[in-house]
């Protein structure tokens, strides 16, 4: 009973902690702002008395005195902010949530969808900034709690698109069928930390479509490829559009199969097939996170539970580990990713940092979760306890990198909370770092940077330990990463250092090697050996006096080459065979032909 009527307290009255103040002066100003506007005819009396309440006032100097964007938030609507001070924040969510899943489904228009949208967005970010901030609630129930506000607004969404087809007489449903969504096979698959419940603070979400075609109940003449095609675009309107009320939730959509060739929606048949015959080591990995979150969930599920066998393979399978892990060192080469440090370090990409926690889990998870399927969960804190379970892991090791995941996953939120920008990279100006440490509850700089530094070591530590051995494939002077959902912005300056004229490009035609595009990577075991000599290969191709008509007589040769050459195999084991094949590409286009046709000539 005791915790009950702990739980039903309201916010203002459970604070226990609150930042540093940085910038007294500002923090002066706005509160002085805030109390005349509550003076005024519109103003909320009720908020003023809760100002002089020393845990709110510390609060909310805090916030005012490091981050402009809740400042915003905070001071756009007065009756919002006392709202949330004056409830119970787990109440209050549930609420919000309740509300906006029938009111975005009843919307008679488009752009009462959006405004009802960003308004909760709106006030699901001060709640959970205020509850984050306050100590109310710790790390992960705040990432739990910012996933369930992302779950509401897409099945509120999904739920209002159908209905507008619906009302069109494009969706062949009962008029007193409320949620049609729930039955048409339209599959909404939330992945990352979206699907494991571990949304960080200004997240992006990552969202792959699916649907199965005899599942449709559109009208005769609709291609349901089209509809579906449409629906999803409209979706990522209705979420990320910038109006003047902001956005809901940026969304990314390419971590579905090979998307610089398929539609944003893609039917559950084309898929499998894809996943069966090309699906790669990372996609394994980063399925281990995939949650239906809207549609029809229980045909998502339903999907999930037959893409099980690609994901899980029943024996250990230290090649795919291998292929996975290759992309994490290659992050490593580029400068400021390769050592631990403060100003400038990227908490989740560096050394020591939030991936490598979950690389140590995911790696783990793949090699044994075939075998046993308890280890299955996407959620990192209860697959780091599960192997300590399974006796995949000490309990030392596990409960240190625990502390350090929720230590980092709350300085993220800090950083992301500052200005909403979706952001892991620490400020390298003195002044900014002082800012974000105090926002962080830390009195100076130097006693965040010694914690946080011990956080990262300690990781790095960990994560080196389960990977010692593991040859380096590249000396330290590039980025190479060309696997993932998108181009990575350190890739790009890479290559362009390299000479390469058009950067983006090479990353799309290395993608497509991935997707198996040519005969020569259609085997799951020629794209992991693709996955260790690549960087070598692009070092090697920019070398070469032209190194643009090196990577394209490259492409060329690898688009000739039949299936079973073992060509990855041959330049991974023979280094300077890889060199003398660059400069081929590079000097002699017409020799470079003659190796593509006569494969027997490169054995």
């Amino acid at each position: 009973m005791e915790h009950a009527a702990e739980a039903a307290k309201p916010l203002h009255a459970r604070l226990v902690t609150a930042p540093v103040v940085h910038d007294q002066e500002r923090a002066r100003r706005e509160r002085s702002d805030l109390l005349e506007r509550c003076k005024g005819p519109a103003g909320a009396p009720g908020l003023a008395a809760l100002m002089d309440e020393p845990a709110v006032d510390r609060l909310l100097a805090g916030v005012y005195g490091a981050s402009p964007y809740l400042t915003t938030l905070a001071s756009r609507d007065d009756q919002r902010l006392e709202r949330v001070l004056r409830a119970d924040p787990d109440r209050h969510l549930t609420r919000l949530v309740a509300d906006l899943v029938y009111e975005v489904a009843a919307a008679a228009d488009m752009a009462t969808a959006m405004r009802l949208l960003r308004d909760f967005k709106s006030e699901i970010a001060l709640l959970a900034a205020l509850a984050d901030l306050g100590g109310v609630w710790p790390v992960m129930r705040v990432t739990a709690a910012l996933t369930e506000a992302a779950d509401a607004a897409v099945i509120a969404s999904v739920r209002f698109l159908f209905r507008q087809l619906q009302r069109r007489g494009d969706w062949l449903a009962p008029a007193d069928d409320t949620m049609p969504d729930q039955s048409s096979g339209y599959m909404v698959i939330g992945m990352g930390k979206y699907g494991a419940h571990e949304l960080n603070y200004s997240s992006d979400i990552d969202l792959i479509v699916f649907f199965d075609p005899a599942r449709a109940r559109l009208r005769d003449g609709l291609d349901p490829l089209a509809v579906y095609v449409r629906m999803t675009r409209d979706l990522v309107r209705l979420l990320q559009e910038r109006t003047g009320q902001g956005y809901v939730f940026r969304v990314d959509l390419r971590l579905r199969p090979d998307p610089g060739a398929t539609h944003v929606a893609m039917s559950t048949s084309a898929a499998l097939h894809y996943y069966e015959s090309f699906g790669q080591n990372w996609e394994r990995a980063a399925l281990i996170k995939a949650r239906a979150v809207g549609g029809d969930i229980a045909a998502g599920q339903a999907f999930l539970r037959e893409l099980s066998p690609f994901i899980w393979r029943k024996y250990l399978d230290f090649a795919a580990i291998a292929d996975i892990h290759a992309m994490k060192r290659q992050i490593h080469a580029f400068k400021g990713f390769g050592e631990i440090g403060v100003a400038g370090h990227n908490i989740k990409l560096g050394r020591g940092g939030i991936r490598e926690i979950e690389f140590f889990v995911q790696t783990q998870q793949l090699i044994a979760g075939g075998r046993q399927p308890d280890l299955r969960t996407p959620r990192t804190l209860d697959a780091l306890e599960r192997l300590v379970l399974r006796g995949w892991l000490e309990r030392r090791v596990a409960d240190e990198l625990a502390e350090s995941y929720r230590f980092f996953r709350a300085i993220e939120h800090r950083l992301q909370m500052v200005l909403d920008e979706q952001t892991q990279t620490l400020p390298e100006d003195s002044e900014k770092l002082t800012s974000l440490a105090r926002f962080s509850g830390y009195p100076s700089e130097a006693e965040f940077a010694a914690e946080l530094t011990r956080h990262l070591a300690r990781v790095q530590g960990h994560y080196g330990a389960l990977f010692e051995g593991v040859p380096e494939l590249t000396a330290g002077t590039s980025n190479m990463v060309f696997a993932g959902e998108a181009d990575d912005p350190q890739t790009v300056e890479a290559l362009r250092r390299m000479r390469y004229s058009d950067p983006a490009q090479v990353i799309a035609t290395v993608r497509g090697w991935h997707h198996g595009r040519y005969p020569a990577v259609r085997t799951p075991r020629a794209r992991e050996l693709l996955t260790e000599v690549q960087p070598l290969l692009i070092e090697a191709l920019a070398d070469t006096a032209d190194p643009n008509l090196a990577f394209l007589s490259f492409d060329k040769f690898l688009a000739h080459l039949p299936s079973g050459v073992q060509l990855f195999s041959l330049l991974r084991a023979n280094p300077r065979l890889l060199r003398l094949i660059a400069a081929i590409m590079g000097s002699a286009p017409r020799l470079a032909r003659i190796l593509s046709r006569r494969s027997r000539v490169l054995d």
